[in-house]
């Protein structure tokens, strides 16, 4: 154990991440030179340019005082979406590199992963990288990094990632500074889960690093937050194929499967133990990760509802925090409303299923879980606008709130500022740093920001501003759920809750939309916004007409009066009776997610 370091690279999204653990790899003699992402396996994380599943590998090094070391570089995702897993894989570490680029400086994500590291009283060893471009700025970049996250710069490295400058000095940094792990190999066994995948084969497997004890083949475990009991199969670990052994003890970071056959026996953050002498409490800070974000999937045509349901099935064998149950709707058919982490996550799913399964999908504009306090003082929680209780039973309506850190050149404060009291925000912080760098610190709607938030940001900042987010819990709101009504008919899929001093405009939009892809009928279609039983926006569909008077030439004026009159009593009649069919294009030019 005097001899192992477990670490993980934090750092923002295009830092270069992914590069520096190829150049440790390639250094420590696990691969050969010219690999590019290794530890990038999906096909999405490579065209992306972000790590979407934790990954592990044990290098073997020795430092230039002789001793033989063993590193286990974490992997972590570094998106927002995924901080819960960030956070668990963090806890398996006792070091951390904070990666920083030497052109952009310190973003959002480099700020809040440090402080998840910070946290878990991590050592922190930071490095600047692409010191070898031209508008490299090494010495302001250090500034920030000790303004923004409060650490001693001091003794930052320099490196170039791409070309392998300063890669020794990284490790030596990891064997002097990280401190080897704690933990006693004779106490019972306990260890904890940061990551999962299924096997078709072999059934899921486990990523974890023993906290104390030791495991071994055979032996049966248990899962303390499910209770479930299985026994291993194989253990191994990645270095950086896998490699399997017959034993892993504390300190030490490997996987392990044992024919389990549903990965929701498996959770991100949950401790394992020996089922035959288990420990008397679990590792802290698990928790049951929670969707965030709600959208509608429906496949574009209804033959595929089946294949959607196994490509779902197959998809949340790999993604524990994939939440999906069946719904209908008049306009769209049958689908599943599916629950996500975040945008980030939604679009990831989407994308899997349209690629690896070959699907046409339809995705429904996404919503958030709203808390709905009853007058019988009854709390429900929803997310789908047609589970509201009328208003006379409603208390008041509670949404959920985010703090977001938006980091951006100060050119762009005044269109950021703008943008986020537009979408209701409350400011809480500005920050001016060296280097010309501005953190601004809001309270956000969730709601505001599910749909084109992130699009919006990226416009009116050309592409600097980064933001990065967190839950604060909920808030009560003055909500309201907007209907849609067709001659009178509410339609369920348009139907949404919105804030009631956006209702008015979002309703005008809603119902100019609907009318402009709404084909003309015989009869004349009002379509109409509301609000409870109160009209708020209204247009009109004119009905198709025929010339009735054409036949007449000259005469008494009463004729044409009459028939006219005729022909107003037919249109009549026929509203009452006609049926107006919404084809399916209007809708997908609804709900269609814009931006």
């Amino acid at each position: 154990m005097k001899n192992t370091r477990n670490f993980a690279i934090i750092a923002h999204i295009d830092h270069g991440k992914s590069t520096l653990a190829d150049r440790l790899m390639e250094y420590t003699g696990l691969l050969r030179g010219g690999a590019e992402q290794y530890l990038d396996r999906m096909d999405l994380e490579r065209e992306k340019g972000i790590t979407i599943k934790a990954q592990a590998v044990r290098m073997p090094y020795r430092a230039l005082d002789g001793k033989e070391y063993i590193l286990n570089l974490i992997d972590t995702p570094g998106h927002v979406d995924f901080s819960y897993e960030v956070s668990r894989s963090l806890a398996a570490c006792e070091g951390a590199v904070l990666l920083v680029d030497a052109v952009q400086g310190v973003e959002a994500q480099t700020v809040a992963n440090a402080f998840l590291a910070l946290e878990q009283d991590l050592e922190m060893i930071p490095v600047i990288n692409k010191v070898d471009l031209p508008s490299a700025r090494p010495d302001v970049v250090r500034a920030e990094i000790e303004e923004m996250t409060g650490l001693d710069a001091g003794d930052t490295i320099l490196i170039s990632a791409k070309n392998g400058t300063g890669i020794p000095d990284v490790l030596e940094a990891i064997v002097k500074r990280c401190p080897a792990p704690q933990g006693e190999i004779d106490a019972q066994f306990s260890a904890l889960i940061f990551d999962s995948w299924f096997d078709p084969y072999q059934g899921v497997f486990v990523l974890f690093r023993v906290v104390q004890g030791r495991v071994n083949k055979g032996m049966r475990i248990r899962f303390m937050a499910t209770g479930a009991e299985h026994e291993v199969l194989n253990l191994g670990v990645f270095s950086p194929d896998a490699v399997y052994v017959d034993k892993l003890s504390a300190g030490d970071v490997g996987f392990l499967s044992a024919s389990i056959r549903n990965i929701k026996d498996v959770l991100v953050g949950d401790t394992i133990t020996d089922a035959r002498e288990p420990v008397g409490k679990p590792i802290p800070g698990f928790k049951r990760i929670k969707p965030m974000v709600f959208a509608g999937l429906y496949p574009a045509d209804n033959v595929q509802y089946e294949e959607l349901r196994d490509a779902l099935e197959k998809l949340a064998l790999n993604d524990a925090s994939l939440f999906y149950e069946p719904e209908s709707s008049t306009a769209l058919g049958f689908g599943f409303r599916c629950g996500f982490l975040g945008l980030l996550h939604m679009e990831i799913v989407q994308e899997r299923l349209e690629r690896e399964f070959d699907l046409n999908l339809i995705i429904t504009a996404p919503t958030v879980v709203y808390r709905i306090v009853r007058t019988d003082g009854k709390i429900m929680e929803i997310q789908n606008p047609s589970e509201m209780p009328e208003p006379q039973f409603i208390s008041h309506i509670e949404e959920p709130y985010i703090r977001t850190s938006i980091h951006t050149p100060s050119e762009y404060v005044g269109p950021i500022l703008s943008l986020c009291t537009e979408r209701r925000g409350i400011q809480r912080e500005i920050q001016y740093f060296a280097g010309d760098r501005v953190i601004m610190v809001f309270d956000l709607p969730l709601n505001e920001v599910v749909l084109d938030f992130f699009g919006r940001l990226k416009a009116v900042s050309r592409g600097y501003a980064s933001m990065d987010y967190e839950p604060i819990g909920y808030r009560e709101s003055k909500l309201v759920r907007l209907s849609i009504l067709v001659n009178k008919e509410p339609v369920d899929a348009l139907s949404s809750i919105v804030h009631r001093d956006m209702a008015y405009k979002r309703g005008k939009e809603l119902v100019s939309r609907i009318k402009q892809s709404i084909p003309r009928q015989l009869f004349e279609v009002d379509i109409q916004a509301a609000i409870g039983s109160r009209v708020i926006a209204r247009e009109t569909v004119k009905p198709l007409r025929k010339n009735v008077t054409a036949k007449c030439y000259g005469g008494d004026i009463t004729r044409k009066r009459k028939l006219l009159e005729k022909q107003k009593e037919g249109k009549k009649r026929m509203k009452r009776l006609g049926k107006v069919e919404l084809p399916q294009e209007a809708f997908l030019a609804i709900l269609k997610v814009e931006g």
